[in-house]
């Protein structure tokens, strides 16, 4: 029996919810958004039919609130839900409470959830359909004791693994005996205080891991079918950072045998819809693969599979909830060329990956015929405020090509396309890891991202970049597309002015000179010097800039001595943004601080990024020494403890619960008057 669906709701947010939209909107069937406080201007609200407040910006308060979320599908009259991934995607209890509503869930029945959720039982069920497991130990309530007396069989190194969670918390390799009681203690803690559950189990680490997954699809008639797999090796703290279809480490014969290892998987469970069935492969055995765990919804990395197989996976969720068999068998499944993802985070690499934050100034993204191959999955929007309140991922950038080589060429091309003005991103880190050499040569590993960090410096600004910025001082465009001087000067003048900027500690200064303007273009010659103990030669060249009327972006070309490329720029406060082909740079205009300021800033304690204040640790008035605690600052759903600079006296200015803003003062420590002479 074919049960109608004819309007969806969308329990999420973010890139997946307007992924979902899309879907929804060819398929002609009517889209429910939800949001918080937090997102109230968000694109999902924007794009969808009808849109429902569920509650406050915390989480826990709306998205992840089931009542709240069920009482919106009545509301509205949704026939089912789609639950996206992450909030309560993988959550049992959500499942049956909509089967109870009569509203249909866009996903796999509570039990399948349930038993796949929990990777002990998970384990258990699979190794009944012969899936084969990494060796190791694993029931529900093993002791220290128990797991310390196993590991010399299952041989060292082992991991150690949360039975609930993921994302890596809990999860710690241990090389000896001697480190292991240490090491479950500490797991143990990690596991109760991330999953409020301290359940743990034991298992081989296999070497030089690579993590691949395989997507299945399973009809509520009995029938399985696998799209092949996904390689998802380049990840960061277990975090994914870029994936791809297919993995060039398998054979036909093996992706034949690990895709029907993944069938037998969801069957072990009587799965329906679509499904992620995740195997760890040593990358010298590639014929020898072991289960991992089965992700019971849509995956983050699903456009890769996507588009080296034409199936839209969020359109097969949704008939196959409506009760249709599979359209495809086995057989038509055939994966064309080589797709690439990479994901756009709000964090700072070259600040060892901080969550970031603030509005979204301007914004440029790989769109349309001239960029062939690209897709962009993307909850931006220009004057979006980016906060602290969920995960800081903002987009996917994915690329599809005849092989390998020409996707990797398109998902640079498209990154180098990607600008995000006035947020940090990771789209630099990104760029800078497609071009490793073992990247390259596809000699992957679940722990090269870690090790290639340690290499990973933020790009200095390229000279074009302060030349813009040189320029941008100059002119800026009114509404009546004439340029107008910051410096007095008009239409056929001529203007000259002198910038020192500042970026990454790094001084410059650039001295631009414009002879002709009119309402399309700067003429003039720029000069950059760095300003260093051994500075190089200046840079000078010869420039126009010429701005896009057509666009609202604030990209225009920057013509260098005849060599014209896109650039886009937005002034924020003191401080250019520039983004083109090389990277994205801040350019703060530079200004002589007076010695009594810089001593008396010295004990500022300043926010690294937007979030809420979750714990003071010292009182006002307080005593410190150099590296206290004295604030922890929360931002998307990871805590930052910011400590004294200097010795002194605490005076507090936030308290717990307070919002607070990227580079706001959250205390200063004053330092003893007596000791600062004697330094002095």
């Amino acid at each position: 029996m074919i049960r109608p669906i004819r309007s969806v709701l969308v329990a999420n947010r973010g890139e997946i919810a307007c992924r979902v939209i899309d879907t929804l909107r060819r398929m002609g069937i009517r889209s429910i958004a939800v949001y918080s406080d937090a997102d109230a201007t968000a694109r999902h609200v924007r794009e969808a039919d009808v849109a429902v407040r569920i509650g406050p910006a915390a989480a826990t308060q709306s998205y992840l609130d089931i009542a709240k979320v069920v009482d919106a599908a009545r509301q509205t009259g949704a026939d089912a839900v789609h639950p996206g991934y992450g909030f309560l995607s993988e959550n049992q209890k959500f499942a049956a409470a909509l089967a109870e509503a009569g509203i249909a869930f866009i996903g796999p029945p509570a039990q399948a959830i349930a038993t796949m959720g929990d990777k002990i039982t998970a384990r258990a069920a699979v190794t009944e359909r012969d899936v084969p497991v990494v060796p190791g130990l694993s029931r529900p309530g093993l002791t220290d004791d128990e797991l310390i007396a196993a590991a010399p069989d299952i041989g060292f190194p082992v991991l150690i693994k949360p039975s609930a969670g993921g994302g890596g918390k809990g999860m710690h390799r241990v090389e000896n005996a001697d480190d292991l009681p240490d090491a479950l203690v500490r797991a143990r803690r990690e596991a109760a205080s991330a999953f409020g559950d301290d359940t743990l189990f034991l298992e081989h680490f296999v070497d030089t891991p690579r993590h691949i997954e395989v997507q299945v699809l399973a009809d509520q008639h009995g029938n399985v079918i696998h799209l092949g797999e996904r390689e998802c090796s380049l990840q960061r703290r277990h975090q994914k950072v870029i994936e791809e279809a297919p993995s060039v480490l398998l054979d036909e014969t093996t992706r034949a045998r690990i895709g029907a290892a993944a069938c037998d998987a969801a069957r072990s469970v009587g799965y329906t819809g679509a499904g992620t069935v995740e195997f760890i492969v040593s990358a010298h055995r590639p014929d020898e693969f072991f289960f991992m765990e089965m992700n019971t919804r849509l995956q983050v990395e699903h456009p890769v599979t996507e588009m080296v197989t034409g199936i839209d996976l969020v359109e097969q969720q949704i008939r196959v909830a409506r009760g249709e068999k599979l359209g495809y068998a086995q057989d038509d499944i055939v994966l064309r060329g080589h797709a690439i993802e990479a994901r756009v985070y709000a964090e700072d690499p070259a600040a060892g990956f901080l969550p970031t934050g603030g509005r979204i100034e301007a914004l440029v993204q790989p769109e349309g015929q001239e960029h062939s191959g690209i897709r962009v999955d993307s909850a931006m929007l220009a004057g979006l405020e980016v906060g602290s309140d969920y995960d800081p991922m903002l987009a996917k950038v994915i690329a599809h090509g005849s092989d390998r080589e020409e996707a990797l060429e398109r998902l640079d091309h498209a990154l180098a396309h990607t600008r995000v003005l006035g947020v940090v991103t990771n789209i630099d880190f990104c760029r800078f890891v497609l071009a490793q050499q073992a990247v390259v040569d596809a000699e992957l590993d679940t722990e090269l991202l870690d090790r290639l960090v340690v290499d990973y410096q933020a790009p200095q600004p390229v000279p074009e970049a302060l030349a813009l910025a040189g320029l941008a001082r100059i002119g800026t465009r009114d509404r009546g597309d004439v340029w107008q001087s910051s410096v007095g000067w008009r239409i056929g003048g001529r203007a000259s002015v002198v910038t020192r900027l500042v970026s990454g500690g790094e001084h410059f200064t650039v001295s631009a000179r414009v002879d002709a303007a009119d309402e399309q273009t700067l003429t003039g010659e720029v000069t950059v010097e760095a300003e260093a103990e051994t500075p190089g030669e200046p840079w000078r060249a010869a420039v126009q800039y010429r701005p896009v009327r057509s666009r609202g972006d604030r990209t225009g070309r920057l013509v260098v001595d005849g060599v014209s490329q896109s650039w886009t720029s937005a002034l924020v406060g003191d401080t250019w943004w520039v983004a083109g082909p090389h990277g994205t740079w801040q350019l703060a205009l530079a200004r002589p601080i007076l010695d009594e300021a810089a001593a008396d800033n010295a004990g500022e304690i300043l926010s690294p990024m937007p979030g809420t204040v979750v714990a003071v640790g010292i009182e006002d008035g307080a005593e410190v020494t150099a590296g206290t605690a004295v604030v922890v600052v929360e931002a998307m759903k990871m805590e930052h403890a910011l400590t004294a600079p200097i010795d002194g006296t605490v005076a507090l200015t936030v308290k717990v619960g307070d919002k607070v803003s990227a580079g706001q003062a959250l205390a200063h420590v004053q330092a003893d008057p007596a000791q600062a002479a004697q330094e002095n």
